[in-house]
């Protein structure tokens, strides 16, 4: 028996949420924290505890995560998915966002034919593309969705996830810097260029809007499980409640995309769900299937990669609208945007941003619709 036993639910909610606390304060106070993410902080902490047996392998409170709050998490996240601002807004981002994703669909078609994976390999399919098509955030929502709760494909498929899009990363940075491709695609967005669109102002956090935010999601989730449940629809009810969330942000993007606390809420319960996902994993597991699912995702960038290239030279897209689409289909809009500042495409700042809530809001469905298609 582990240390703290599994109905030990109070003991294990402190583990999970000072591992979740410590993977925050890591990346934002250290050098090494910022380098390998928060995220990978909380999953190897609680991936030590679980294989020191200090902390169960499977609790009842590792369900309650997964089953309500990361369909709480979800909608939080996806208040400023206002899909006609995206439209209208995004540009030729959006149409070299669109190509990234049918890249990612093509390399996850690709790895899934090349790479051996464990019997739950088509759900993995589906993830991977999640998450390259719109970011981590997708990665709960598509195992939700596809039925996979195993902790040690999960914690693998993370450690796969990040490594592989350090690397990444790493080469989008170095892209706009090689001659010898630039001239390819014309330069539209010229460092220091100032931004046209400003963006949303978010209202102050306060006890009301944190309030008014959970009571939206919970209302969000209520109408997708009860749905899904109504029709019969086994993991729909991720799916429907994500529609809905985008349907109310389209539909009232001035309120819901103001209020303030959502984003913050919705980042601290995906945290959990990560320190959850480390507590569930087994190291003979992980170590046995982590090389083929770095593999995998590697061939799925790479195929994303040169599609992304090819169809942006063929349309005439700038390499920084590229390349900033790219980020924000592994990424999601912080890091995208994160790097249309860095390089000085201060035009490119809400694009970005947009793209990425784009994926936020579609990457899930994509995903899950190609795992089933994989599937037995």
């Amino acid at each position: 028996m582990p240390l703290i036993t599994p109905d030990d639910t109070w003991a294990l909610l402190a583990v999970l949420l000072s591992a979740a606390a410590f993977g925050f304060w890591a990346e934002q106070y250290t050098r090494w924290g910022a380098r390998v993410s928060g995220v990978i902080v909380a999953i190897a902490s609680t991936f030590a505890l679980s294989n020191l047996n200090v902390i169960p392998v499977t609790a009842p409170v590792y369900d309650i995560v997964w089953g309500y709050v990361v369909p709480l998490a979800i909608p939080l996240l996806l208040f400023k998915a206002d899909l006609r601002r995206i439209v209208r807004e995004a540009g030729p981002t959006l149409v070299a966002f669109g190509c990234g994703a049918v890249g990612t669909v093509l390399g996850t078609l690709l790895a899934f034919a090349l790479v051996p994976l464990p019997d739950d390999g088509w759900r993995l399919a589906g993830i991977f593309a999640s998450t390259f098509i719109g970011g981590s955030v997708n990665y709960a929502g598509a195992a939700e969705a596809l039925g996979l709760r195993s902790g040690d494909l999960l914690t693998a498929g993370v450690a796969a996830d990040n490594l592989v899009m350090t690397l990444y990363f790493l080469v989008l940075f170095t892209l706009p810097s090689v001659a010898a491709l630039r001239r390819w695609y014309p330069e539209r967005h010229a460092a220091g260029a100032p931004a046209a669109v400003t963006a949303d102002a978010t209202d102050p956090i306060t006890v009301p809007s944190m309030m008014t935010s959970l009571a939206i999601a919970a209302v969000c989730c209520g109408l997708g499980y009860t749905v899904a449940s109504a029709f019969g629809w086994d993991g729909g009810g991720i799916l429907l409640l994500t529609a809905v969330a985008v349907a109310a942000a389209t539909t009232l993007p001035s309120r819901l995309g103001r209020l303030g606390g959502a984003q913050e809420l919705g980042t601290v319960m995906m945290q959990l769900f990560f320190a959850t996902i480390g507590a569930s994993a087994n190291i003979a597991v992980v170590a046995r299937t982590g090389p083929s699912l770095f593999v995998f995702a590697a061939v799925i960038l790479s195929v994303h990669l040169l599609f992304l290239l090819v169809a942006g030279a063929v349309l005439r897209l700038d390499l920084a609208e590229i390349v900033v689409a790219s980020n924000a289909n592994a990424g999601g809009p912080t890091t995208a945007a994160a790097m249309a500042t860095a390089r000085g495409w201060h035009g490119l700042v809400i694009p970005a941003i947009l793209c990425g809530t784009l994926g936020y809001a579609t990457a899930t469905f994509v995903g899950v619709a190609l795992g089933s298609r994989l599937g037995p």
